[in-house]
C-alpha cells in the first residue's frame, strides 16, 4: 500500500545519498546546496504520479519552478568555485572519519530537513478541496511574489559581482537597496505561499511547520547568522548596515 510519507523519506535519502556519492567523488561537499531545491522538485512529482490532482498538479508546477530555478542558478554559481566557506569551516572542527561526518552531518541533516518541509507537500487533499478557493489563489500570488523577488535578487547580485570594482563592496541597489537579504526574504515568501495554497487540504495545523521550519533555518541557522559572521569581518559592514538597516523585511521609506 502506497504510504506517502514513507515514501517520500526513502525517496529522499536515496536522492541525498546519490549526492553523497557525488560529493566524495569531486571532494566538495557544499554541492549539498545544488541539491537542495531540485530534491524538493523530486518529492513534488513523486507524489504527484502516486495523487494526482488538480492541487498536486499547481502544487508540483510551482515547486518544480522554485527548485529547478535555484538549482540551476547554484549549479552555474557553485560548481567550479571549489568547496564553499562553510563547509571547509564544518570540515575543520570535525573529529573523526570525514566520510560519516559528510554524510550524517551534512547530506542525512539535510535530507531530515528537506522531509520535514516537505510535508505540506507530501500531505494529500481532501474531497473539499477538490476546487480551488480564495485561499489557493492567495497563496499561489504570494508563491508568485516570493519566486520573482528571489529570482531578480539573485540575478542582480550575480551581475553586481561580475564587476571587478564591485570587490569587496555590498550591493546597495535593486532590491539590495530595500534589505540586506531579499532573496532569503523571497525564499520565506515562496514557502509560506505554499503552505496557504495548501491550507483547504484541512492538516494545515500540523504542516504550518513546513514555512517555520525554512522561516527558522533562514533567520536563525543557515542563512543570515552565516553570512553576518563573514560580512561582519569588513571594515565596511558597519556602514553597510546603517545604509540597509533592514535584514529581511524590505524598507520601501
Amino acid at each position: 500500500m502506497f504510504n506517502p510519507y514513507l515514501d517520500a523519506a526513502l525517496v529522499i535519502w536515496l536522492y541525498v545519498t546519490i549526492w553523497f556519492v557525488i560529493a566524495m567523488i569531486k571532494k566538495d561537499n557544499s554541492i549539498v546546496d545544488i541539491a537542495w531545491g531540485l530534491g524538493f522538485v523530486v518529492v513534488a512529482w513523486w507524489q504527484y504520479f502516486n495523487f494526482p490532482h488538480e492541487h498536486s498538479t499547481l502544487l508540483t508546477i510551482m515547486v518544480t519552478l522554485w527548485g529547478v530555478r535555484l538549482g540551476v542558478y547554484l549549479f552555474f554559481r557553485n560548481w567550479s568555485e571549489g568547496e564553499d566557506w562553510r563547509y571547509k569551516q564544518m570540515r575543520e572542527n570535525w573529529e573523526g572519519s570525514f566520510i560519516l561526518n559528510s554524510y550524517f552531518k551534512i547530506f542525512i541533516l539535510q535530507g531530515s530537513l528537506m522531509f520535514i518541509i516537505s510535508l505540506v507537500l507530501i500531505q494529500q487533499p481532501i474531497e473539499t478541496a477538490s476546487n480551488l478557493s480564495i485561499i489557493s489563489y492567495l497563496g499561489m500570488a504570494i508563491f508568485t511574489i516570493g519566486f520573482l523577488w528571489e529570482s531578480i535578487a539573485d540575478f542582480q547580485l550575480k551581475q553586481f559581482k561580475s564587476k571587478p570594482e564591485n570587490k569587496g563592496k555590498f550591493m546597495q541597489s535593486g532590491l539590495w537597496k530595500y534589505s540586506r537579504h531579499p532573496n532569503y526574504f523571497g525564499e520565506m515568501l515562496v514557502w509560506w505561499g505554499i503552505y496557504i495554497f495548501t491550507i483547504s487540504y484541512g492538516t494545515w495545523y500540523l504542516f504550518i511547520i513546513s514555512p517555520v521550519m525554512i522561516t527558522f533555518l533562514l533567520l536563525k541557522v543557515s542563512g543570515i547568522p552565516f553570512l553576518q559572521k563573514k560580512q561582519s569581518k569588513s571594515s565596511k559592514y558597519a556602514a553597510y548596515i546603517e545604509a540597509v538597516p533592514n535584514a529581511i523585511l524590505p524598507k520601501f521609506w
